[in-house]
């Protein structure tokens, strides 16, 4: 799906589109799980879905120093236990959990408003 919006993003990573086994962020297409943030992505995180996901994967989320996280779960909104998550709430940093569709539009308003937002991305059809 390509996003039908245009927002002033000079010089910060965007969605521009999302698709079964794809994510394209500033013209560059992914096609594992990813961390995004607006000035960088890792692109080798390790879980490929959201059953993989533990408390240590969120360590690299973490180190950005995000105040809130968007996961993007796949097709489905998937809610990962409590203790995965608990990272999170010890460092005091929101959370939304959503499909990675909702995670990727959600993403790119939050950044283009300027708000310390990172999306950690799981493949749709995952």
């Amino acid at each position: 799906m390509k996003i039908d919006y245009v927002l002033n993003t000079d010089g910060i990573n965007i969605v521009d589109a999302y698709s079964m086994g794809a994510i394209v962020v500033s013209r560059e297409t992914y096609g594992s799980s990813l961390i995004l943030c607006a000035t960088g992505i890792i692109d080798d995180w390790p879980p490929q879905t959201c059953s993989e996901l533990t408390a240590q994967h969120l360590q690299q989320v973490i180190s950005l120093d995000p105040e809130i996280v968007l996961l993007g779960t796949g097709s489905k909104i998937v809610f990962p236990a409590a203790e995965i998550l608990q990272p999170l709430t010890t460092n005091r940093i929101g959370y939304e959990i959503m499909d990675t569709g909702a995670a990727c539009r959600s993403y790119n308003f939050l950044v283009a408003e300027g708000r310390q937002v990172v999306a950690a991305l799981f493949m749709i059809g995952q």
